[in-house]
């Protein structure tokens, strides 16, 4: 990938969130996007033409995170009220209330088949939820760390969550092993490789830092951006040759993957760039602020 192709160019802006958006993600083939925000409301859109296609609102405060199955028809969400909610998307009903968290939640993703989903929780907690059983108990908490967990990313096999305690846990849930790479500093946001070699893991102290999943090994640090104090989304692009960050000063920074030399940064908002989504096929990247927006980049 050469440098005209990374998506610089603003195609689009998606307005409607009153407040912060605190995540912005694409669904699984990057036709639709969904975002969330301190307005309580989760939104659903088509960013490629721009439009607002459904809110959903149920939660009683600040959305953080929203996460969708790979066929659109379920979604889940979580955020401040403590509770994780799974919502039917052709309908916008909440199906089922996950509770249990005491404290609020940071992040949610399914499983692969959807079936499942885990949580992380303020209440330095893990935990997992069966989507097709009625009970609204957790099947398992994982409690190991010893601050805020903010971020997850699952595998088929294995759990991995990023804590504000500096370190990246891998859990096995095959064999019930549990790996622990300390980073030394606060990690607020996790994301994997598309190869699903390496943790890419955000920290406070302004670095982004590439793990081998394998080994453990630091592989990289890519600097240049400013991340102190918010949650700040971080991805690689869909071929795994660059990886890009937003920054608290409105900036969007690509850096090589490599040699970590940026190549590429741009005031892409008017406040923090809280979140970054990679299509998963094209060069088109979405981008949440602070500012209430989400912007939409292609090359």
């Amino acid at each position: 990938m050469s440098l005209s192709d990374l998506p610089k160019k603003e195609a689009n802006v998606l307005k409607g969130h009153e407040g912060a958006v605190l995540a912005a993600r694409f669904n699984g083939d990057g036709n639709y996007c969904l975002s969330c925000g301190k307005d309580r409301t989760i939104r659903l859109w088509n960013p490629h033409r721009g439009i607002h296609i459904k809110t959903y609102k149920s939660h009683g405060r600040e959305v953080r995170d929203v996460h969708v199955t790979s066929d659109n028809s379920k979604l889940i969400s979580c955020g401040g009220d403590r509770q994780i909610f799974y919502w039917d998307v052709a309908s916008g009903r909440v199906i089922r209330k996950f509770r249990g968290h005491d404290s609020e939640v940071n992040a949610v993703k399914f499983n692969e088949y959807s079936s499942a989903v885990v949580s992380a929780g303020y209440d330095q907690s893990l935990r997992a939820w069966d989507c097709r059983s009625h009970s609204t108990e957790p099947i398992q908490i994982i409690d190991t760390f010893t601050d805020s967990v903010m971020s997850v990313c699952l595998t088929k096999t294995e759990i991995i969550a990023g804590s504000v305690d500096g370190t990246v846990r891998t859990f096995d849930i095959r064999i019930g092993r549990e790996i622990v790479d300390d980073l030394g500093q606060p990690v607020n946001c996790i994301a994997m490789s598309n190869d699903s070699n390496c943790i890419l893991a955000s920290c406070l102290d302004s670095t982004l830092r590439l793990l081998d999943r394998s080994t453990g090994e630091l592989l990289q640090e890519y600097k240049g951006h400013t991340c102190k104090s918010y949650k700040l989304d971080c991805c690689l692009t869909n071929n795994d040759a660059h990886v890009t960050g937003g920054s608290e000063d409105g900036y969007i920074y690509f850096w090589d993957l490599v040699d970590a030399t940026v190549v590429s940064s741009f005031r892409a908002h008017a406040s923090v760039v809280t979140s970054v989504s990679y299509h998963p096929k094209e060069n088109c990247m979405i981008t949440a602020s602070v500012d209430g927006t989400i912007r939409v980049w292609k090359t």
